[in-house]
């Protein structure tokens, strides 16, 4: 689950990490209370999206007075952004972040991410702060330096040197440093996160470092023992298909294509997908149903389908294991005639009663093609999906 800049911010100050003067605002009736709060005449405006790229899109406004303040808040807020991280549909925004601007002499990256690769936490940092990692990995990866943390003994102050020696840092600045780090280090382990960033990291006028931006993602699958965390969900930053189906249990990710994929099991799931493609069509989305598929779930995987309007054909692919294919089959029947479909669908079973599944579907005298083996399948739809369009 990705976290707002100002809700990250909110856990840093919580962990003893430096951040500037800040506070949210959801109402243009806010903001100069807001700005009067924090005091000064200079303050940044921020759009609040689950998505980098901000400054580039127009959602970072630096402003000098009330009146800047004011017209920034209002061009801001109710607005979609896009940036170089969202489709081209962009985002809404529906809170700004504003804050004191703080001055400084250098900007700094650190990272924190989970490696797969070693099983191990890893830290990042690099002199190049301000940038799009990705572009200084790419060009200068030289400037990247990263670290390990053995899960036993836990991040150590011989680590936090080097990295600390790796940017450069004044030797009055290691210690806070090492403070920050670990700091940093015990939130992503206490709220499960799987990605920390803070981009940029800079040292401030007088010497100090601070946490000009924030980044957290957490893993969704820890949230049940993080109430606090999941309450800071933000539905409006998701895909509407998406955010629904995860309320019903389904796992749905939106793709850009025609042909809908309905799959119990996720390798399935991708194989499929990776068939439609070889045979020249384009998925319009990834749908696992689950081992457990019943009725209402093909139902409800249905409703969600057709509420794309791109798509031209559905591809329905289960094998029945835990569930017959005679009672996919009829779940199928069901569903067709209770969510009055009118694009071509094409099933293949595979599985326990698959003969008596496809006898089903085949005297249900709807529009329903059944396919012997899943390249068929494909190659069906992505035939019906070109005649329908």
């Amino acid at each position: 689950m990705n976290l707002h800049e100002y809700q990250a911010k909110q856990l840093f100050a919580d962990y003893g990490i430096p951040i500037p003067s800040g506070r949210s605002a959801g109402s243009l009736a806010e903001a100069p209370e807001v700005a009067s709060a924090l005091g000064g005449d200079q303050w940044v405006v921020k759009a609040q999206i689950h998505a980098g790229g901000r400054g580039k899109g127009g959602g970072i406004k630096p402003v000098s007075n009330m009146s800047e303040l004011e017209t920034a808040v209002t061009a801001l807020l109710g607005s979609t952004l896009q940036t170089p991280q969202t489709d081209s549909s962009g985002l809404p925004v529906n809170t700004v972040l504003i804050e004191k601007v703080q001055p400084f002499r250098r900007e700094l990256y650190l990272g924190m991410l989970v490696d797969r690769q070693s099983e191990r936490i890893m830290v990042m940092v690099s002199a190049a702060g301000g940038m799009d990692i990705e572009t200084v990995a790419a060009d200068t990866p030289e400037k990247i330096h990263t670290i390990s943390i053995d899960p036993i003994v836990g991040l150590q102050p011989y680590q936090c040197r080097q990295l600390g020696f790796a940017l450069c840092l004044e030797k009055n600045q290691l210690g806070s440093f090492g403070k920050l780090l670990q700091n940093l280090y015990r939130l992503y382990q206490e709220k499960d996160c799987s990605l920390a960033e803070i981009n940029p990291m800079v040292v401030t006028d007088s010497g100090d470092l601070m946490a000009l931006d924030a980044k957290l993602v957490v893993d969704d699958n820890a949230l049940y023992r993080l109430p606090s965390v999941q309450a800071m969900a933000d539905a409006s930053q998701e895909d509407v298909t998406e955010h629904k189906a995860e309320k019903l249990g389904l796992n749905y990710i939106t793709l850009d294509g025609d042909i809908a994929c309905m799959v119990n099991g996720a390798g399935l799931a991708m194989a499929t997908m990776d068939l439609i493609k070889l045979h020249g069509g384009r998925p319009a989305n990834f749908l696992d149903v689950g081992g457990g598929t019943t009725a209402e779930r093909v139902a409800e995987a249905f409703k969600l389908i057709l509420g794309d309007h791109k798509v031209n054909a559905i591809l329905v692919n289960i094998f029945g294991g835990i569930v017959r294919c005679d009672l996919i089959a009829t779940g199928i029947i069901n569903a067709v005639k209770e969510v009055g479909i009118n694009i071509p669908v094409v099933v293949r079973l595979e599985g326990t009663n698959v003969e008596q599944g496809k006898t089903l579907l085949q005297e249900s005298h709807l529009s329903i093609v059944t396919a012997e083996n899943l390249t068929q399948a494909a190659e069906q739809a992505v035939a019906l999906a070109a005649g329908s369009q």
